[in-house]
C-alpha cells in the first residue's frame, strides 16, 4: 500500500489509528499491539500477499536466533548463522538473476534466469534485523517479547523504505504507558510533517519524474540543455521523493506516539562529500558505518587500510541499492570521492564555500545518473549530452546575443521534447531554492506549535496533494 494513495490516507491510516487507541483505551494493551502488528502485515500484503509468509518467516527466525544468542554460549556461531541466513534470503530474491547473468556472460553459459519479483522492503527489514542480531551478540539488547520485536520490524510507517530503525530507538517507545493514549500535540505534529511529505511527493517529485523519465527512458538523443534538465530533474525528483516518503513515515509514526529517527538534514547544502553522507539517508549511513566500516577495521591500522575499508563500504552500499553494475559503479564513485576528500584535507587547502558547494553538488548530480539509468547506454547518453558531445541547441530567445550569433550557434525550442517550456527552468530554480534557502522538515517540526494558520496550512497541503495523487507513482526507494 502506498502512502500516497486514497486507500492509505482516507481508509487505512485513520481506521488503524482509531482502533489502536480504542483498544488501548479499553486497557487491552497487548490486544492493541497484536492489532497493530496485523494491520502492518495487511499494509505490507496489499502490495503482494504472496510474500507475506516471507517477512513473517524472517521475523520468526531472527527473533529465535537473537533469543539463543542471549541464552547460549555459542554466540559467535549463532551470529554468523543469522547473518548468513539474512544475506542468503536477500541474495536469493534480489541478486540471483544478477549473479546468473554475470556467470553466463563470463563463462558463456546459458543458465536460465529466475525472474523473481523483489519482495517489498526486503533490503530494509534485512539490514534492520542484522543490526539487531549484532547488537544481541554485543550484549546491547535486553530480553524482549516476540510481540514487541514483531511490531518493531513490521511497524508500517517505517516498514517499506525506512528509516532503518535501531532497536533502542523504537522498541522502548511501545512499552511507555503514556504512548498508549492520544497525544494531541503528536497528532498535530504528525499531520503537519505528513502533509509536507505528501506535498513533496505528489506535487514536486512527481512533476520532476516526468522530465527525468523523458530524458532517461524515452529520448534517444539529448543535447546539452536537455541532458542537464534530465540529470537535474532526477536529482530533485529523488530528493523530494525520498525525503517526502521519510516525512510521511515520521508523521504517520508520530500519530501513534512513536518518534522515528530523522533521515535527512538538507544534504544538498553540503560543501563536501563527507557532509553529504552525514546528511543524506542518515540511518543507512549509520548502518554502513557501525556494521560494515567499523567491523572491517574503520580508521585503524593506517591510511591504506582505512581507504580500503571506505571503498568496500561504499561498494556494499551501492550493491545494497540494486543488483546492477551501475549501482556498484555509483557506490565506487562515492567511495573514491570520500577517499579523495580525505587526501585533500591533508593538504590544508580550504576552498571557498560557494566553490566547494558547486563541486559537491555537481558531483552528486552526475553520480545520480548511474543510480537512475537502466543501463550503461542510458547513463552515457546523459553524460555525453551534459558535456556537449551530442550537440548544443540554444533557446531561441538567445539569438540576439552577438557572440552566439556570430559563431554559428544553433537555436531552437530546447524544451519541446520535454512537453514543457521555460517553466522547467523555473521548477529547477525553485527546487534548488527550497533545498538551499529554507528550513528542512525536521527544523520546521522542532519550532512548530499548533495554531489556526498552521492548521489551515496542513489542510491546504493535504487537499492540493489529494487532488494530484498519481496511483502509479511509486516511491523510488520501493525498488530497493
Amino acid at each position: 500500500m502506498l502512502f500516497n494513495s486514497y486507500e492509505f490516507i482516507l481508509a487505512f491510516l485513520p481506521l488503524t489509528f482509531s482502533l489502536y487507541f480504542y483498544l488501548n483505551r479499553l486497557k487491552l494493551i497487548q490486544g492493541a499491539q497484536v492489532f497493530l502488528a496485523l494491520a502492518s502485515l495487511f499494509f505490507y500484503s496489499w502490495w503482494n500477499i504472496e510474500y507475506l509468509p516471507l517477512i513473517v518467516f524472517s521475523v520468526i527466525i531472527n527473533y529465535q536466533i537473537s533469543h539463543l544468542i542471549n541464552k547460549l554460549s555459542i554466540k559467535k556461531a549463532l551470529l554468523v548463522f543469522g547473518v548468513i541466513f539474512n544475506l542468503l534470503l536477500l541474495g536469493y530474491f534480489k541478486y540471483s538473476d544478477f549473479f546468473l547473468q554475470n556467470i553466463n556472460l563470463a563463462y558463456d553459459t546459458k543458465y536460465s534466469l529466475l525472474y523473481l519479483t523483489l519482495p517489498l522492503a526486503i533490503s530494509f527489514f534485512t539490514f534492520q534485523q542484522i543490526a539487531f542480531l549484532v547488537d544481541s551478540f554485543r550484549g546491547y539488547v535486553k530480553r524482549t517479547s516476540f510481540l514487541n520485536y514483531f511490531v518493531f520490524v513490521t511497524f508500517f510507517p517505517q516498514l517499506i523504505a525506512g528509516p532503518i530503525v535501531h532497536h533502542k530507538e523504537m522498541m522502548p517507545q511501545f512499552l511507555i504507558k503514556k504512548n498508549k493514549f492520544f497525544n494531541f500535540k503528536n497528532i498535530y505534529l504528525g499531520l503537519f510533517i505528513f502533509s509536507i511529505g505528501l506535498f513533496k511527493k505528489t506535487i514536486i517529485a512527481d512533476t520532476f519524474a516526468i522530465w527525468a523519465t523523458n530524458g532517461f527512458d524515452i529520448l534517444s538523443h539529448l543535447n546539452l540543455i536537455e541532458a542537464w534538465v534530465t540529470s537535474l530533474s532526477y536529482t530533485f525528483q529523488l530528493y523530494f521523493d525520498f525525503s517526502g516518503y521519510t516525512d510521511m513515515a515520521l508523521g504517520a509514526a508520530l500519530l501513534f506516539n512513536i518518534k522515528l529517527p530523522k533521515n535527512f538534514n538538507s544534504p544538498y547544502k553540503s560543501t563536501n562529500i563527507r557532509d553529504f553522507w552525514k546528511n543524506w539517508h542518515l540511518t543507512l549511513s549509520r548502518f554502513l558505518r557501525d556494521y560494515i566500516y567499523i567491523p572491517l577495521g574503520g580508521n585503524k591500522n593506517g591510511n591504506v587500510k582505512m581507504y580500503n575499508n571506505l571503498f568496500i563500504t561504499f561498494l556494499i552500499g551501492g550493491l545494497w541499492h540494486g543488483a546492477a553494475w551501475t549501482f556498484i559503479f555509483w557506490g565506487a564513485l562515492h567511495g573514491l570521492a570520500i577517499i579523495l576528500f580525505r587526501l585533500w584535507c591533508k593538504t590544508g587547502i580550504v576552498l571557498n564555500n560557494v566553490l566547494a558547494w558547486f563541486i559537491t553538488f555537481n558531483f552528486i548530480n552526475i553520480s545520480w545518473i548511474f543510480f537512475r539509468a537502466e543501463n550503461w547506454e542510458d547513463a552515457l547518453k546523459v553524460i555525453k549530452g551534459m558535456f556537449g558531445f551530442s550537440g548544443v541547441l540554444f533557446p531561441s530567445f538567445l539569438n540576439k546575443i552577438p557572440f552566439l550569433a556570430n559563431n554559428n550557434a544553433i537555436f531552437g525550442e530546447v524544451f519541446s521534447n520535454f512537453n514543457g517550456d521555460t517553466e522547467i527552468l523555473l521548477w529547477l530554480f525553485g527546487a534548488l531554492c527550497l533545498c538551499l534557502c529554507f528550513k528542512n522538515s525536521n527544523q520546521l517540526l522542532i519550532s512548530q506549535k499548533p495554531n489556526n494558520k498552521a492548521i489551515i496550512f496542513i489542510v491546504f497541503l493535504l487537499l492540493i496533494s489529494l487532488m494530484n495523487l498519481d496511483k502509479n507513482a511509486d516511491f523510488i526507494y520501493f525498488n530497493f
